[in-house]
């Protein structure tokens, strides 16, 4: 599994003409999801996640996780962070998860996260639909998490 974390002000996920989820000061989560990623990957990921210090402290330092500041955590489904472009124009997606198993390892992730923040401060897009993500990168601050090192090569 792989999170993009964008530390942010607010943000707001649209579908259609509608916003669908907005959150405040925390973290949107782009989570990706990979051939043979499992759930014990989605727990660490998500513990990862809440306990990751990049929110300033009183020395303007990272110092601080979600859960020192009581911040939300707005996590949508990307396939893409699993392209691959090594070869010609068009990205690959052959290390992508097919939908099924992604989406029940996307929802274990938000459940892990959802069980370990404040109540109701994890949020979600839709899973396969077209979405607009609005956010407003606070510093900014973008990190990459990922498991891919803890699994075998894929094909």
């Amino acid at each position: 599994m792989k999170a993009l974390i964008q530390r942010v002000s607010a943000a707001k996920v649209w579908i259609g003409n509608s916003v669908y989820n907005e959150i405040g000061c925390g973290v949107v989560v782009f989570l990706g999801v990979r051939i043979n990623d499992n759930i014990d990957g989605a727990a660490a990921l998500a513990a990862k996640t809440a306990h990751l210090r990049i929110f300033p402290d009183e020395q303007d330092r990272m110092n601080r996780s979600l859960l020192d500041i009581s911040g939300e955590a707005l996590v949508i489904s990307q396939f893409t962070l699993y392209a691959d472009t090594r070869k010609g124009n068009r990205p690959s997606f052959i290390y992508a998860a097919p939908p099924t198993e992604a989406e029940l390892l996307y929802q274990k992730y938000v459940q892990y996260l959802t069980d370990l923040l404040p109540s109701e401060s994890t949020k979600t897009g839709q899973f396969r639909a077209s979405m607009q993500v609005e956010l407003i990168n606070d510093g900014p601050v973008t990190i990459t998490l990922d498991t891919d090192n803890q699994l075998p090569p894929c094909r």
